[in-house]
């Protein structure tokens, strides 16, 4: 199950308190449970179907929780201050969604003699991105598409309710490297909905690179994007 309304009810669950995982809008195992929660505390019939009582029993008590930014971004916030003082070096994801395919393992070389942990995926299918990002448990995800303009486009999820904070690091992080490597870009940094950057469950950054630039430039964004990256390990918040 997926849809908007799923995506609404995971907000109002995770400002109550219950975990769902990030409110991407697909009613998972997590949301299961944290809806079968929800109804054991409230009292009524715990079967895991957000029917009639749990929509009025989700609307009365989120009408008194306050304003919160609710458990899930708590628990990102958590995760990532606990990460900066991780000796280790991160699992990082690189994908690859069309021909780029030589951007991208050029920056899987960099990363790896920096020490990084790399995994690379070939494969146009956002879905299969984020399950096996998800599977490697990878501290963040970068993705990496070609687009039809001289632009450079960085995109971390963010919905009307929920900011991947450490997604948005990365992304800013990623666009201040570019600038100062190539001042005369058009660069910009957008929170969107894709659904890589909604299904990953760590932080993620999608790279549309304007190939109106030419090959040459898009690899010139390579030691750029490593920096950026290695910058948001030491300091993902």
């Amino acid at each position: 199950m997926r849809g908007d309304d799923v995506q609404a009810m995971q907000t109002v669950l995770a400002k109550l308190g219950f975990d769902c995982g990030r409110a991407d809008g697909i009613f998972g195992p997590n949301t299961l449970r944290a809806l079968t929660e929800f109804q054991q505390n409230y009292g009524i019939t715990a079967d895991g179907i957000c029917g009639v009582n749990s929509i009025r029993a989700l609307e009365r008590t989120s009408s008194q929780s306050g304003e919160g930014p609710g458990i899930v971004t708590v628990r990102e916030y958590e995760t990532l201050l606990t990460s900066q003082d991780n000796a280790e070096r991160p699992r990082i994801v690189v994908g690859c969604f069309d021909s780029n395919t030589r951007l991208t393992r050029l920056l899987v070389r960099e990363l790896r003699n920096r020490g990084d942990d790399v995994m690379t995926i070939e494969n146009a299918d956002p879905h299969t991105h984020a399950r096996m990002a998800n599977s490697f448990d990878a501290d963040v995800y970068i993705g990496v598409a070609g687009v039809e303009t001289a632009a450079i486009q960085f995109a971390y999820y963010e919905t009307d309710s929920f900011t991947s904070a450490g997604g948005r690091v990365a992304a800013e992080l990623c666009a201040e490297f570019i600038r100062s490597t190539h001042p005369t870009s058009e660069v910009a940094v957008c929170g969107m909905q894709l659904p890589v950057l909604r299904e990953t469950r760590m932080p993620a950054v999608m790279c549309m690179i304007g190939l109106l630039g030419g090959e040459d430039f898009a690899l010139q964004t390579v030691p750029a994007l490593a920096q950026a990256i290695t910058q948001w390990n030491n300091q993902p918040l």
